[in-house]
């Protein structure tokens, strides 16, 4: 159960921000799209945010879901882990792979499920979710996969929806099958 109400699904006003979200979305409203337009502004300037960093940005689409599945692990938000493994499949992971991110030192350390780069991807969002603070060694093992544009990139990625994380968390919002 959300611990702000959902606004309704039929929701209408105010019609720019509500019509754009739309539009994103092919026509209907998620959960948290519900919640967030509380707030219209906020709403407003969510989406360019996150527009650009889920279709805009050069990182791999696969490395950009891998590292946002694992900040959802380790903030138990579920809802964005539910939303976010089927892209990451979509975009060339496995079931293997999204069930080993269950437990992200485990996926971090697991050379057989995952390469060099999606390793490095784990222990950056692993580092930024739990201490903010990166270690040089992490950070060169990064350096070295990653140009700048790319590194910067993921480290936006991250921090992006870590955000995302704690506002669904925060809020308690529910996946879209278990009706408000």
């Amino acid at each position: 159960m959300p611990r702000i109400p959902y606004l309704p699904l039929d929701l209408k006003e105010p019609a720019d921000i509500v019509s754009a979200v739309r539009a994103r979305r092919g026509g209907t409203l998620l959960n948290l799209d519900r919640i967030l337009l509380h707030s219209p502004e906020f709403a407003r300037g969510w989406a360019p945010l996150l527009a650009a960093v889920r279709t805009r940005l050069s990182i791999p689409p696969r490395l950009r879901e891998l590292a946002i599945c694992v900040v959802a692990v380790l903030n138990r938000a579920e809802y964005e882990f539910l939303h976010h493994a089927p892209e990451f499949i979509q975009a060339g992971g496995s079931e293997a792979q999204v069930a080993r991110l269950r437990t992200p030192e485990a996926a971090g350390g697991d050379e057989e499920l995952f390469n060099d780069a999606e390793r490095v991807v784990i222990a950056l969002a692993i580092e930024m979710t739990r201490n903010v603070e990166v270690s040089d060694e992490t950070f060169a093992w990064a350096r070295a996969q990653f140009d700048h544009q790319s590194l910067v990139e993921l480290i936006a990625t991250i921090a992006t929806y870590n955000m995302v994380s704690r506002i669904l968390v925060a809020t308690g919002v529910t996946i879209e099958a278990q009706e408000d």
